[in-house]
């Protein structure tokens, strides 16, 4: 099936849908625009029905998952905005300085969201687990495997005992050794990944400390975290990995350090101190 046809075959299959389909299929006619940033949990909330629900009327709208809904959704309006691999503000007539100008605002937007939308307590409980883990193993996948690298290397700087796991199959051997002592950082935008979920729940069995960077805050691997720290910052299908998301992620990260840091002032800086001057003659 194309992705244009799924407007198309909503309307004809409207009237076979059942009650609890129908709610969704209205839901996503008058929300054509915003349905494509939502998960599959605030779509069944905003539709008031059930996650299971919502994989059902995709598979019987022909697509695998939600996911490959998702993609029809924004793909429906071929040549749209919705459509775009781009910003939703820019287009493709702006010059170089609007287009400019539209990308800071984006990305100051993310910043700004994900600050408005931030929990004290939830930053709090964060480096409580930071500071009395034993060892704390940053991980995500694909870019947000990138967002791991930097705030392993940034804790680095500070911390001894941060450490970046990369491989998917190295984070499930690196969790089936954690303590209770340890803690795992992961770095999600949609918390609704198979290894994440995988990744948690052997954290919790080891019984180690989980803490979650994501946009969804009630996804799948939202529900397996000790802490959750919410990234405010909408992405299309078509834009994985935007830069305004992780500028919210980037955001959290360093929250998250500097309160670390503020919590134990002069052990950080003389920590850094000693870093400073192990790479002082790696410069010219």
């Amino acid at each position: 099936m194309s992705y244009g046809d799924v407007f198309t075959r909503i309307n004809r299959e409207y009237y076979h849908l059942t009650g609890a389909e129908r709610k969704i299929a209205d839901h996503i006619m008058l929300q054509r625009q915003d349905c494509q940033f939502m998960s599959i949990s605030e779509l069944a909330e905003a539709a008031e029905v059930a996650e299971a629900t919502v994989s059902r009327f995709c598979r019987r709208m022909g697509y695998k998952g939600y996911s490959a809904f998702k993609l029809a959704v924004a793909g429906s309006s071929a040549g749209s905005q919705s459509a775009s691999p781009l910003y939703s503000e820019v287009a493709a007539e702006d010059e170089v300085g609007e287009m400019c100008r539209k990308i800071c605002a984006a990305d100051v937007e993310a910043v700004t969201q994900t600050m408005a939308a931030l929990d004290p307590a939830a930053v709090a409980a964060a480096a409580d687990m930071v500071l009395e883990a034993e060892r704390v193993l940053c991980m995500g996948l694909g870019g947000s495997m990138i967002l791991a690298r930097e705030a392993a290397h940034l804790f680095s700087t500070a911390m001894p005992n941060f450490y970046a796991v990369d491989d998917s199959h190295f984070q499930a051997i690196r969790c089936a050794m954690l303590t209770p002592g340890d803690l795992v950082i992961y770095f999600s935008y949609s918390g609704a990944t198979r290894d994440l979920v995988d990744v948690m729940k052997i954290a919790r069995d080891r019984g180690a400390g989980t803490i979650l960077i994501t946009r969804f805050p009630k996804s799948p691997g939202a529900a397996l975290a000790d802490v959750v720290l919410e990234c405010v910052a909408k992405e299309g299908p078509f834009q994985m990995g935007s830069v305004a998301a992780r500028m919210g992620q980037l955001y959290l990260t360093d929250v998250l350090f500097n309160e670390v840091c503020r919590r134990d002032m002069d052990a950080c800086r003389e920590r850094r101190r000693q870093v400073a001057n192990a790479l002082a003659d790696k410069h010219l």
